[in-house]
Order: C-alpha cells, then sequence, then structure tokens
C-alpha cells in the first residue's frame, strides 16, 4: 500500500515531511514529489500550490505516476460552522466545489447523483478511530466546500446558507474529484487557521505553522489505524 499526502503549501508540507524517513525526491510537473516511509507506511507527499487546477493536476500524478492506492489532502482550512475553532481539525466525509454550477456534475460527467464527492469509508473509519483513542482532539467530520479564493467576511454567510459546510479551502474538493473519477480512496484533513470569530488572511498566516503541524499529526495518526486494516 501507498498512500499520497497532498499538501497546499510549503508550509503545510513541511510537517509531514519532518515525520518521514528515507526520502527521496522526485521532480514531476514542475513539483517535487517526497517518497519515503511514514511510521513504516509507504507514503509519498508534495506541495501543489494553492487551488483547484493544481491540487487536481497533483493527485492525478500520485495516482498515475506514483501508484498510490489512497490519497490524504492534509493541510489548513478556515472555518466556518460555528463549533468549529481554531486549531480544530476538520475530517471531510464529503466536498465540493462552492463556486460552480452543481449540473455540471450531476448532468454531466461524473454525473454524481448529489453535488458532493464522498470520502472512503475505510479512511473516515481510521479517522474516528483515532477520535475513539482521543490520540487527537476536536476532530469534526462533515462536508468541506473549495473555491478558487480566500474566504473573507461577506462571502461567508453566503456560503454557509447555500451549504452549511464546516470548513472552506481551495483544493479539498479537486482532489477529491479527481479521486472519485480514479476510483481511488480519498480523505481531506484540514486543520483551522482562521474563522468567522478570527478571520483574514492575518490570522491565517499567524496560525498556519501551528494549524498545519495538527493537521500532519492527525493524518500520521488515520494513516496508521488505516494501515492495520489492509
Amino acid at each position: 500500500m501507498k498512500i499520497g499526502i497532498l499538501c497546499a503549501g510549503d508550509g503545510e508540507v513541511a510537517p509531514v515531511l519532518s515525520r518521514m524517513t528515507d526520502i527521496k525526491p522526485t521532480v514531476r510537473i514542475k513539483l517535487r514529489f517526497y517518497e519515503g516511509k511514514l511510521d513504516g507506511h509507504n507514503v509519498v507527499t508534495l506541495f501543489s500550490g494553492v487551488c483547484k487546477v493544481n491540487a487536481g493536476v497533483a493527485t492525478q500524478v500520485l495516482i498515475d505516476g506514483f501508484g498510490c492506492d489512497a490519497v490524504i489532502n492534509c493541510g489548513t482550512c478556515g472555518g466556518i460552522d460555528e463549533n468549529v475553532d481554531l486549531f480544530h481539525t476538520v475530517i471531510g466525509t464529503k466536498s465540493f466545489y462552492h463556486d460552480v454550477n452543481e449540473e455540471n456534475f450531476t448532468d454531466f460527467h461524473p454525473w454524481l447523483s448529489e453535488p458532493a464527492f464522498p470520502s472512503d469509508e475505510g479512511l473516515i473509519r481510521a479517522a474516528r478511530a483515532v477520535e475513539k483513542s482521543r490520540k487527537a482532539e476536536n476532530l469534526h467530520f462533515g462536508l468541506i466546500v473549495s473555491g478558487e479564493r480566500f474566504i473573507v467576511h461577506d462571502e461567508r454567510q453566503k456560503i454557509i446558507e447555500k451549504f452549511h459546510p464546516l470548513s472552506v479551502d481551495m483544493e479539498t474538493a479537486a482532489a477529491a474529484h479527481t479521486c472519485y473519477v480514479n476510483d481511488i480512496p480519498f480523505l481531506a484533513v484540514r486543520t483551522v487557521t482562521d474563522t468567522g470569530k478570527h478571520p483574514g488572511l492575518d490570522e491565517f498566516e499567524a496560525n498556519c505553522e501551528r494549524a498545519s503541524d495538527i493537521a500532519a499529526e492527525v493524518t500520521r495518526l488515520i494513516i496508521g489505524e488505516y494501515g492495520s486494516t489492509i
């Protein structure tokens, strides 16, 4: 089994790399991929750059170029639900785009039954096992929405009214979309850097390092649980 760990930025991938051993870098499509071991499990990680296309392209390379059997999108997010606070971690049980027409994906390829890409049940069970073990705290399970821009206060309410998600980011849905059409198990693990009470890029920048480290640790724990069931 080989698991791809997709991160958007260099700050998000750094704590993943710090937990890995036997690291071998490879450059493909102008991105640097790192193969190695994470607690004995075969993994490949990288930072793809922000936004949907970068995430989708990198995910396809993880699948085709490195033979990954599952992909976890690890990183940070903005908290949307009022119960999701700074440094809480959102486990995406499903994801979708907040900035597209839903009919594009229900009436056309990939002909979704609802406007959402489901995460893998096995990976969700592994995350639930981590929660039950209390090795990680403040985990929330639910919908993540993604789009091409950093969400500011006036846009937040529109997203809440339409989708009622736990969090928002720029990559999760694209990675989930790519895995969905390839029949590859997917999960998102995103830790909150900013909320409605703590909004803005300044909050993101101040909290990104700590949030990224939390997401990397939760991802490590989930891979350990998932690997024990395969």
